[in-house]
C-alpha cells in the first residue's frame, strides 16, 4: 500500500460497481485486515492503532487507541462496542455517505475493534432519518453473517461477535455519547453525568467504547498498511486521511477525502472554486457548533491543531462555505434556531439560554435590534459556555461569539437601521 496523500483511501470503493455489496469489497482487499487481526492478541492491535497516532473523527479528536485501552482487560461483564453514527451535526455529510456506499468497511472495523476490546456485542446506532442507509447496513451486516464473519467462532478464532443496528429517532442530542447510550437502552436521549465514563459504566452499565463510523472505518486500513504507513499521511499529532464535507456557495459541493492539514484553499481547488465567482465571505470548519472563519483563515491546516490554535475546532470537518451575498446574522440565527430546537432542556443554562439567544437574534435579523442586545448575547453565551451539561450549550455558543467577533459592524447595522426607523430613537446617544 502506498501512501500518496491524494490516493483515496477510505473512500477508494465509493465509485466501484455496487461498492456495498460483500464481492465488491472482497475483491477490493475486503475482509483480509481482520484474518490478520484475529491472528493477533487485542493487547498487540490497541498498541497498534496507539502507534499509528489514530484520533476519533466525531469532532473531539480524542485518540482511538488510548480510548480503547480504558476497557478493563477481565471479563466479569460484557463488553460493548457502539457505533455513534447519528450525524446531526448541520453540515456535517461524511459517515451516511461512508455507510452507503462502503458499509462493509465500517463492519470490518467493528469487528477488529470488538475484539481488540474483548467486546462480543457491537451496536451501530443511525440516525432515524437515514432510512436508506439503515437499510444498506442491515443488508451488509447479514452478507457478513452468511459469510461466516459474524456470529459464533468467526472463521474457527473462537472469537464470537454478534452486530445489531439500531434506527435513533432523528434527535441531534443522541450524537452527545451518553445521550446514545440513554436512547439505545430505550430512555428519553439525554446526557449522563460523568464520571462514570462509559469504559468503566456504559451501556447496561457495563464497559463500552463509543466510536464515530469515520474513526471505526479507517481501523482495517491501519491494521493491512501499518502504523508508519497510515503517519504517512497527514500531520504529526494529526495523522491519516479525513473525509471533508464541503457544502454551500463552492461549485461542486460534495465529500472530499484528503489528508489532515489541507487547507480550505486547497480544498476549494478540490470542488471547482467558489460558486459563480463570488468571494468567500465566511466559512465553518467542523459544522455551525464550531466558531467561523473567515477569508483571512484560507490557509488554515484544517487539522486537529490548525484549528484550535486560530481560534476555532476541526469538529467534523462540516466545511460550510458562504459567499458575500450571506448576512452573518441571518446565518447565526438559522443555526441557533437550530439549537434552540435540539437543546434536550435537561440543563437551564442551555434549555433557557438557547431559547432567549433565538428570541434576541430573531428581532435583530427583523430590524428591530439595539446596540444593548449585541451585549445581552454575548453575557448569555458567557453563561452558557462551560456551564451546561454536555457540549451542545457550548457549540451554539459558537457562531455567535464568533460572528460578533469578525462581524460586529453587520449587528450593528441592524442596530442602526432600527434607530433609523423608530422616531423616538432618532438622536438617541
Amino acid at each position: 500500500m502506498s501512501a500518496d496523500p491524494i490516493t483515496p483511501v477510505l473512500t477508494k470503493r465509493w465509485l466501484s460497481p455496487q461498492s456495498w455489496r460483500l464481492a465488491t469489497y472482497e475483491k477490493l482487499e475486503g475482509y483480509t485486515a481482520f484474518r490478520k487481526a484475529l491472528a493477533g492478541t487485542p493487547e498487540q492491535l490497541v498498541q497498534l492503532i496507539k502507534d499509528a497516532g489514530l484520533r476519533g473523527r466525531g469532532g473531539a479528536g480524542f485518540p482511538a487507541g488510548v480510548k480503547w485501552s480504558f476497557m478493563p482487560k477481565d471479563e466479569s461483564k460484557p463488553h460493548y462496542l457502539v457505533i455513534n453514527a447519528d450525524e446531526g451535526e448541520p453540515g456535517t455529510c461524511k459517515d451516511i455517505p461512508l455507510m452507503m456506499a462502503d458499509p462493509h468497511s465500517l463492519i470490518e472495523g467493528c469487528i477488529i475493534a470488538s475484539y481488540a476490546m474483548r467486546a462480543h456485542r457491537c451496536f451501530i446506532y443511525v440516525r432515524g432519518e437515514a432510512l436508506h442507509c439503515i437499510r444498506r447496513l442491515n443488508a451488509a451486516v447479514r452478507e457478513a453473517y452468511d459469510a461466516g464473519y459474524l456470529g459464533k467462532n468467526i472463521l474457527g478464532s473462537g472469537f464470537d461477535l454478534d452486530i445489531t443496528v439500531h434506527a435513533g429517532a432523528g434527535a441531534y442530542i443522541c450524537g452527545e455519547e451518553t445521550a446514545l447510550l440513554d436512547s439505545l437502552e430505550g430512555r428519553r436521549g439525554q446526557p449522563r453525568l460523568k464520571p462514570p465514563f462509559p469504559a468503566a459504566a456504559g451501556l447496561y452499565a457495563a464497559p463500552t467504547t463509543v466510536n464515530n463510523v469515520e474513526t471505526i472505518a479507517s481501523v482495517p486500513y491501519i491494521v493491512n498498511g501499518g502504523a508508519d504507513w497510515f503517519r504517512q499521511m497527514g500531520t504529526e499529532k494529526s495523522p491519516g486521511p479525513k473525509i471533508y464535507s464541503i457544502s454551500g456557495h463552492v461549485e461542486r459541493p460534495g465529500q472530499y477525502e484528503a489528508p489532515l492539514g489541507t487547507t480550505l484553499r486547497e480544498l476549494l481547488e478540490l470542488c471547482g472554486g467558489m460558486k459563480d465567482g463570488i468571494p468567500l465571505k465566511f466559512w465553518t470548519p467542523g459544522g455551525s457548533s464550531t466558531p467561523l472563519f473567515t477569508a483571512e483563515h484560507l490557509d488554515v491546516p484544517l487539522d486537529f491543531e490548525g484549528a484550535a490554535e486560530a481560534g476555532s475546532m476541526l469538529g467534523t470537518t462540516a466545511v460550510q462555505v458562504f459567499n458575500e451575498t450571506v448576512s452573518v446574522p441571518w446565518a447565526v440565527m438559522k443555526w441557533t434556531k437550530f439549537y434552540e430546537h435540539e437543546s434536550c432542556g435537561k440543563c437551564t443554562p442551555c434549555r433557557e439560554g438557547t431559547y432567549w439567544l433565538a428570541q434576541i437574534l430573531e428581532r435583530m435579523v427583523e430590524g428591530r435590534g439595539t446596540e444593548e442586545d449585541i451585549d445581552t448575547l454575548l453575557d448569555v453565551c458567557d453563561n452558557i459556555l462551560g456551564r451546561a451539561f454536555c457540549a451542545l450549550g457550548d457549540g451554539a455558543t459558537s457562531p455567535i461569539t464568533s460572528g460578533i467577533q469578525y462581524f460586529r459592524d453587520e449587528f450593528l447595522a441592524l442596530c442602526d437601521k432600527n434607530r433609523a426607523s423608530s422616531p423616538e430613537l432618532v438622536g438617541a446617544p
